[in-house]
């Protein structure tokens, strides 16, 4: 006898027919006009394209009605802003996740504040939608219309078929929108947790939302502090790494104190990391990679690393200075 049970699976299966952790955000978009930026609440909305793809991209679910399909139909561009929960937060996100209110109505008593973002920073002349100043990390976005020729899609009342499959109108109500990551902008603590090492203490404290359950409440579980593992090695045998290593390029080598810091490579990537290694040796004139040039690629962030010495150190000097 099986210890499940089989439930039925109906429309909004994740709230209906399972529990599934989800993400809460608020999608910011423009309004028609492309002046003024109004916001939804959304959960539908996960990394899509994460490597090897040329650029990156999360995915995002939505009704073809709603404020927010409209705003990326028209104007392609949004805001995917993170905030950290309180009671009084996710009633704000319950509120601006109520279909059928205009985008005048949504933001008459918004409950947070707005700036610009980087993109607006960078391009003054271009319109871009808000950030929400109280949001803990923000992802900036473009819709990518050019998948599934989404280039003439229109705002209508009602989507008729033929649909798409995969991004743009996807159904009579829904809408799937890829969208390429411009920027992400992280609160500067979170920013330094990234760069220099995650802890406990460091944690961006993000809340898990459950969806929409029993046509009656939102459920939505604060942050709670997570618990690490250690992942397992496995360490594979230098004659294997050296053999995939004289195949990888033609001009590019490594000594043999380089391929021992990839030994503990797992197998099925050993290719794309040796891959990644020699475009680094060519954007950087290396022919040969020691331990010294692997250190150095293997530091992802060391460019943030370095910015942020510099800036701290500037910083120190400036006061110095004032005194």
């Amino acid at each position: 006898m099986s210890s499940f049970k089989n439930i039925r699976i109906v429309d909004n299966f994740y709230q209906t027919s399972s529990f599934f952790p989800m993400p809460l955000c608020l999608v910011g978009t423009l309004d028609e006009k492309g002046e003024t930026t109004s916001f939804g609440a959304y959960s539908l909305c996960f990394p899509y394209y994460i490597a090897g793809k040329g650029y990156y991209a999360m995915i995002l679910e939505c009704r073809n009605n709603s404020n927010t399909a409209r705003g990326l139909i028209r104007h392609g561009k949004c805001t995917i802003n993170f905030l950290q929960y309180s009671k009084k937060v996710f009633k704000e996100h319950v509120r601006l996740g109520y279909p059928g209110d205009t985008p005048e109505e949504k933001m008459k008593d918004f409950k947070f504040h707005v700036e610009d973002g980087l993109r607006a920073e960078e391009n003054p002349e271009e319109k871009y939608p808000k950030v929400i100043s109280e949001a803990l990390q923000v992802f900036e976005c473009t819709w990518v219309r050019e998948l599934e020729n989404c280039e003439n899609v229109k705002v209508q009342e009602e989507y008729e078929e033929p649909y798409n499959n995969f991004n743009g109108i996807t159904s009579k109500y829904g809408a799937h929108f890829i969208l390429k990551i411009d920027k992400i902008l992280i609160k500067d603590k979170y920013y330094d947790a990234l760069i220099n090492g995650v802890n406990k203490r460091n944690f961006c404290p993000l809340p898990t939302n459950w969806g929409y359950r029993d046509s009656m409440y939102f459920w939505c579980s604060n942050y709670r502090t997570p618990s690490p593992e250690v992942v397992p090695t496995r360490v594979v045998d230098i004659t294997s790494v050296k053999y995939a290593a004289n195949r990888a390029d033609d001009v590019v080598k490594f000594s043999d104190d380089a391929l021992e810091m990839l030994v503990k490579v797992p197998r099925p990537f050993l290719k794309l990391v040796l891959k990644g290694c020699v475009n680094w040796a060519k954007e950087n004139n290396c022919t040969l990679i020691t331990s010294k040039e692997m250190k150095i690629i293997n530091d992802k962030r060391s460019k943030e690393k370095q910015k942020k010495w510099i800036d701290n150190y500037d910083s120190r000097i400036e006061k110095i200075e004032k005194i």
